[in-house]
């Protein structure tokens, strides 16, 4: 179903509420499970770090549950607006985070273990358009060779209340924008896009527009099930696949597996008396990654994580062992590219 034609139905209805929920630690410790094909080479393509006023996930929080049995060889930090610069122009306060991160991944290599942060995805403002490149040149002074790339969120929808800062429609076709997306062609970086899936036309655009930037499609393309698209669940689920079908059609675009259980599809593993398994992880997850994994191929597609925003309704081996259900039919090559391999070259990670 067009996008157009579902928001027909969803006419006059209020939108919902995005949320993220506050992780309750104790109750997700009262699942403990054993984890499911143990020496698979994992790469986390996608997690944050956050400080308060956001319920905090820390450095030892990250070692935690990147050292709780599933065999994590390395990450990718994706920008999160954490530590950002107090002082100085606001276009360079992005760099603050740049440096902190820089800061947890050498502390991390120097303790030997999992590399993690081995990449960053950090942010500088596209609408500086031309500009962009100077920003994009400092994150990659702080960070070299980790520093992969830039994430510049869209995501905005009627259907969807959103937050104060929310970017406006039709950002990513933003004369301004693209010639900032042009910086981060010049420097062969990848462009992280995170947006709802009313919005995957513009990705597609963006793709077509730039064959030459190396796109990574962030959380599924963001689907939605909150809101008036809580009424037409079917529908929502046909144009989400639709539009994800449209993008994978672009050969320049990959896809993050993952980011599902954050607020948009309103799963509600958070509210149970217990903690889900990976068996029920895997159920409610299994039609957004499978769909996702037919469209682009396991050649351009990578689980992530999406911690901390994910946390809140199952444990990090959880969820990974719940992703391990989801492929269990997978040839081992296909497990490879979509555990660790599609993620290995997309960030030129050297492992």
């Amino acid at each position: 179903m067009p996008h157009h034609d579902l928001l027909r139905l969803c006419e006059g209805q209020a939108p919902g509420e995005f949320s993220v929920a506050i992780p309750d630690l104790a109750w997700l410790d009262r699942r403990r499970e054993p984890v499911l094909e143990p020496h698979l080479p994992i790469i986390d393509a996608c997690h944050h770090l956050w400080e308060p006023p956001r319920f905090p996930y820390l450095p030892a929080d990250l070692q935690a549950d990147v050292g709780s049995g599933q065999n994590i060889v390395a990450t990718v930090y994706v920008q999160a607006q954490t530590r950002y610069l107090a002082e100085g122009p606001e276009d360079l306060r992005p760099l603050g985070e740049t440096e902190y991160v820089v800061g947890v991944a050498e502390a991390a290599a120097a303790r030997g273990g999992p590399r993690l942060c081995a990449a960053i995805v950090g942010y500088a403002d596209m609408l500086l358009g031309d500009r962009a490149g100077e920003v994009i040149d400092r994150h990659l002074e702080i960070a070299g060779p980790r520093f992969q790339g830039l994430r510049h969120s869209a995501s905005r929808d009627p259907g969807v209340k959103a937050a104060p800062t929310a970017a406006p429609l039709g950002l990513y076709g933003d004369p301004a924008f693209r010639r900032g997306i042009a910086c981060i062609v010049e420097r062969d970086l990848v462009f992280d896009a995170w947006l709802y899936q009313s919005q995957l036309q513009d990705a597609v655009d963006l793709a077509r527009a730039f064959p030459d930037l190396r796109i990574v499609l962030d959380h599924c393309g963001g689907p939605l099930r909150i809101g008036p698209y809580a009424d037409h669940p079917k529908e929502a689920f046909e144009a989400w696949a639709a539009a994800v079908k449209a993008v994978a059609a672009c050969p320049n675009v990959s896809v993050k597996l993952g980011g599902l259980g954050f607020g948009s599809l309103a799963f509600d593993f958070h509210k149970r008396s217990e903690p889900p398994s990976s068996q029920d992880v895997a159920e409610a997850f299994r039609p957004y990654i499978e769909t996702c994994i037919e469209a682009f191929g396991p050649h351009r597609a990578m689980f992530e994580s999406d911690f901390p925003a994910d946390r809140a309704g199952q444990s990090y081996a959880v969820l990974w062992n719940a992703f391990k259900r989801i492929v269990a039919g997978a040839s081992s090559d296909e497990k490879r590219d979509l555990f660790s391999a599609a993620a290995s070259r997309t960030y030129r990670l050297d492992l």
